[in-house]
């Protein structure tokens, strides 16, 4: 059976490139970027050549850019760092209900510290409105936290303009760009954003591997203690063969960005409208038009999410109906239920996200064999209207008895 990979939100595979010059520095340049003999420097001088790389991708300076190792951790030092550093300006946080727990969670853990947050409510399509992140603003607000793209649902957020609100107000402006860094055009300058999260295995590169980039001047302080690298701000040794990935994935990313977003856009749009088509008692999360190129993201009425993946995994589809991260729980989908969506049909939410690799003959495919999944697990449905009108009819004939 043929295996088609559609969950590149929740990873990508490594391009061979990106794996091949990994190797290299695994098994020849091994040395220590700390190191003061030859080994230590030619490390060091390649990873700062890999930090030009990777601050090229976003726009930014190569002093403005911290390794991390993955999305996650650049999230932490970004919120924790920012409010310890500057604690006796203020206590406040702004962020959005329909974040990656990466950010959620931190700021739960934050509010235990002492912190105030506010969880700005989103639209239908999981759309933070920019006058909601003004209002919200008060004279003890030090950050605001609203991620670029959401993972679930592929909603782009309006951050130019939130960013513009944040530098009039005086306010760090973070945003979490896990899913955009190399899939979408981003520059840090041009969306006034103070620090920014990206992590490697989003867009072909290795796992375990992540930046933050912090602009130059923003007070923020280091929530690990030990070593000095990356300027003090994060202790431990580097992971050189994975920065060297980083930025040969950066490099394949700028040089085929455009020819990407148009082929996973022509492919989404294909996918969306074929199910649209086919399918009944359906409802597309998101934002119609600004999303992520390579997302879709539908509810299915009279179907439970899990049993739709497997039935598709069976057929040899891999798809998710969420974050790869909260996979193993039962509970709906935070993202949707943000944005008004009842528990029972957030249940029923597939999530097809698309990659580079990807085929019209893999959309094709998919269009033939997703509606007879659909149909075949309704029939099953107690809720089904099908079923719910043999239900009724039966107990109908059962009162005349």
């Amino acid at each position: 059976m043929k295996r088609i990979y559609f969950d590149h939100s929740a990873t990508t595979p490594t391009a061979k490139e990106v794996a091949s010059v990994m190797y290299e520095y695994m098994s020849e340049k091994f040395g220590n970027p700390s190191s003061v003999h030859f080994f230590g420097r030619e490390a060091r001088k390649d990873v700062t050549v890999a930090r030009e790389t990777i601050a090229k991708l976003i726009g930014a300076e190569p002093n403005e850019l911290f390794f991390m190792g993955c999305g996650t951790e650049g999230d932490n030092l970004a919120l924790k760092g920012i409010a310890y550093a500057n604690r006796k300006k203020g206590n406040h946080i702004i962020t959005s209900a329909v974040e990656h727990h990466a950010v959620l969670h931190v700021c739960e853990f934050l509010e235990k510290e002492g912190f105030a947050v506010t969880y700005l409510p989103v639209d239908e399509f999981g759309m933070v409105n920019p006058q909601d992140v003004e209002k919200a603003i008060t004279d003890q607000t030090i950050l605001i936290s609203i991620m670029f793209a959401n993972n679930e649902v592929g909603t782009i957020q309006p951050i130019k303009e939130i960013g513009e609100i944040a530098k009039a107000k005086g306010v760090y402006f973070h945003t979490d760009a896990v899913q955009a860094v190399g899939n979408y055009p981003i520059d840090v300058k041009d969306l006034n954003v103070d620090l920014l999260t990206l992590s490697g295995h989003k867009f072909n590169g290795p796992k375990g591997i992540g930046a933050l980039y912090v602009r130059k001047g923003v007070k923020i302080a280091a929530v690990q203690q030990g070593g000095a690298q990356e300027r003090n701000l994060r202790a431990g040794t580097e992971n050189v063969p994975s920065i060297i990935g980083l930025a040969k994935a950066a490099e394949i990313a700028m040089a085929t960005m455009s020819e990407k977003i148009a082929h996973e856009t022509y492919l989404r749009d294909k996918l969306i409208n074929g199910i649209k088509e086919k399918i009944g008692y359906i409802k597309l999360n998101g934002h119609p038009t600004k999303r992520m190129p390579n997302n879709v993201n539908f509810s299915f009425r009279f179907v439970e999410g899990e049993a739709l993946l497997l039935s598709l995994d069976l057929k040899g589809i891999a798809a998710s109906s969420g974050s790869a991260c909260t996979s193993g729980s039962l509970d709906p989908s935070h993202v949707l239920l943000a944005m008004g969506m009842s528990h029972e049909v957030a249940h029923g939410s597939l999530r097809i996200s698309l990659g580079h690799s990807n085929t019209e003959e893999e959309i094709d495919y998919c269009l033939v064999v997703l509606p007879q999944i659909i149909e075949r697990l309704r029939m099953m449905s107690p809720l089904s209207p099908e079923n719910m009108a043999i239900e009724k009819e039966n107990c109908e004939t059962c009162s005349k008895y």
